[in-house]
C-alpha cells in the first residue's frame, strides 16, 4: 500500500480508539468563547466546517485549565466550576462527521499579556525577551511547590471533565513555550530543586501530569501529548532531550505525540527561529520527527506549514503515523476532502514575511484568526486578507474580549 493509500486509511490508537484517516486538524488559539469562557455557537459553527471536512481527528484549540491563566482573553476554560452543557454540544459538534474529537489543554505560564494579567507563574522568574514588544507580557513569577501541585490537579480536573463531555481524548500541551513546555527548557526552567536542572527534573510536572491523567481517565480515553521537538534557541531544550522526553512517555501508556517547535520568543511553529536553525519550507518539523518516530513506541504525527498531499505523504514515508494542519485549514477547512477529488489542489498557508520576527508572528496569528472568525459566523474565508487591516481587527477584537475578561474574573495583582 502506497504512503497516498495509507494516508486516507483508519488508525487505531493504542486506547483502542479509531481515527477514520490520518489527517487531523492541529490545534489554533482562536480566541472566540462566549460569555463565561465558555464554547458557544460561534465556535460550534467553525468546528462544525471541520468535522465535516473529512478528517481522521479534531483537536481543540487551547481549553485553559485555570481561568486566571489565560494564552489570550477570548480563551475556553473548564475547570471545576465550569457547566458541562457547553462542552457536550462542542464535542457533539465536533463527532458529527466521524472525527475523533481530542481537547487540548493547557496551562500558558509565562506567556501572558500584561493586559489580562500582571503576572504569570513560571518555573522561574525569567520574563519574556521580545525586545520592544517584552512590556507587554506579564511579570514572571517562580511558581511555589504547593502551585506546581495545584496545576497538576487542575490539569487531572479538566481531563475528566472533558472525558465526562463526551471527547474522546485530551492533548496535554507541552510545546510553544507555555508552562509544560517552560518547565522542559534549561533557558527558562532555572530551579534548583526537584523541578529544575537535570532533565529528569525538568520533566517531572509533564510526566506527573501524564500519569495522573491516565490514572483518572483510564485506558479507554485517548491521551496526546504535544511536544517541542526543539525549543530552537540557544540554550533550549535540543533535540536530544525532545527524544528522552518521549522514552519516557512509551512508558506511560500514551496514544500520540504531536512534534512542533518553538515559543513566542522563538516562533518556529510558523516557520521562523530564534536561533536562526534551517527548517523545511513546508512540514517545519518532518526531519525531527522521523527521528522521534524510530524511537516512540506511539503514532507520532508532526504539523508545521503542510498544505499539499505531497508534503503529507512524504510524513507517512517518513514514519509518522499521522500528518496535523491547521493554518491551511483556517482557510480551507475541507481540504482533506478537496484532496481526495484532486490530489493537486494546494492549500493556502497565510504568512508575513516582515523582517520583525515578533510582529511578523503577531500578524500571521491575527489573520489565522479572522479567517476563524469568520468561519464562526458562517462567512466564506479570504485567501490573500490585508496584514494591516486583520492586524487591527484583531486588536480591536482582543481588547474587546479583554473588557469582557475582567468583568468577569477581574485582574490578579497579588
Amino acid at each position: 500500500m502506497s504512503a497516498h493509500q495509507i494516508l486516507f486509511t483508519p488508525l487505531t490508537l493504542p486506547c483502542g480508539k479509531v481515527l477514520p484517516n490520518r489527517i487531523v486538524k492541529a490545534a489554533m488559539e482562536e480566541n472566540m468563547s462566549g460569555a463565561n469562557l465558555l464554547p458557544d455557537h460561534n465556535l460550534f459553527s467553525l468546528y462544525r466546517y471541520w468535522a465535516h471536512g473529512g478528517l481522521g481527528a479534531i483537536i481543540t484549540g487551547n481549553v485553559m485549565v485555570d481561568k486566571h491563566a489565560m494564552t489570550g482573553p477570548g480563551g475556553v476554560v473548564l475547570d471545576e466550576n465550569s457547566p458541562l452543557a457547553p462542552f457536550v454540544e462542542w464535542s457533539r459538534v465536533m463527532s458529527s462527521g466521524g472525527s475523533l474529537a481530542i481537547m487540548q489543554i493547557n496551562h500558558p505560564g509565562r506567556q501572558v499579556f500584561k493586559s489580562v494579567n500582571d503576572y504569570a507563574l513560571a518555573p522561574s522568574a525569567v520574563n519574556l525577551q521580545l525586545g520592544r514588544y517584552s512590556k507587554q507580557f506579564a511579570q514572571a513569577r517562580e511558581a511555589s511547590c504547593d502551585q506546581i501541585y495545584t496545576i497538576i490537579r487542575q490539569f487531572v480536573t479538566t481531563a475528566a471533565r472533558a472525558k465526562e463531555a463526551g471527547f474522546d481524548g485530551v492533548q496535554i500541551h507541552a510545546a510553544h513555550g507555555y508552562l509544560l513546555s517552560q518547565f522542559l527548557s534549561p533557558r527558562v526552567n532555572q530551579r534548583n530543586d526537584q523541578w529544575g536542572g537535570c532533565l529528569a527534573n525538568r520533566a517531572r510536572l509533564l510526566i506527573n501530569i501524564v500519569s495522573e491523567v491516565k490514572a483518572k481517565c483510564g485506558n479507554d480515553f485517548a491521551l496526546w501529548v504535544k511536544l517541542n521537538a526543539s525549543d530552537f534557541q540557544r540554550d533550549g531544550m535540543p533535540p536530544e532531550e525532545a527524544r528522552e522526553v518521549v522514552a519516557h512517555l512509551n512508558k506511560l501508556g500514551v496514544d500520540a505525540v504531536e512534534v512542533s517547535g518553538g515559543s513566542y520568543e522563538s516562533p518556529a511553529m510558523q516557520g521562523r527561529t530564534g536561533d536562526d536553525a534551517p527548517l523545511s519550507k513546508e512540514a517545519y518539523f518532518a526531519d525531527f520527527a522521523a527521528q522521534i518516530a524510530a524511537i516512540a513506541e506511539m503514532p507520532v504525527m508532526t504539523t508545521g506549514g503542510i498544505s499539499r498531499l505531497p508534503v503529507a505523504t512524504s510524513i507517512i514515508e517518513s514514519g509518522c503515523s499521522m500528518v496535523g494542519m491547521a493554518s491551511a485549514l483556517a482557510t480551507t477547512p475541507d481540504l482533506a476532502k478537496k484532496w481526495q477529488e484532486n490530489p493537486e489542489y494546494r492549500g493556502v498557508i497565510l504568512r508575513c514575511n516582515r523582517k520583525d520576527r515578533t510582529l511578523a508572528s503577531l500578524i500571521t496569528m491575527s489573520m489565522v484568526r479572522r479567517q476563524l472568525r469568520r468561519l464562526g459566523n458562517d462567512l466564506s474565508t479570504l485567501r490573500n486578507p490585508s496584514e494591516l487591516w486583520s492586524l487591527l481587527l484583531d486588536t480591536a477584537h482582543r481588547a474587546k474580549m479583554t473588557r469582557r475578561y475582567k468583568s468577569i474574573v477581574g485582574s490578579r495583582n497579588s
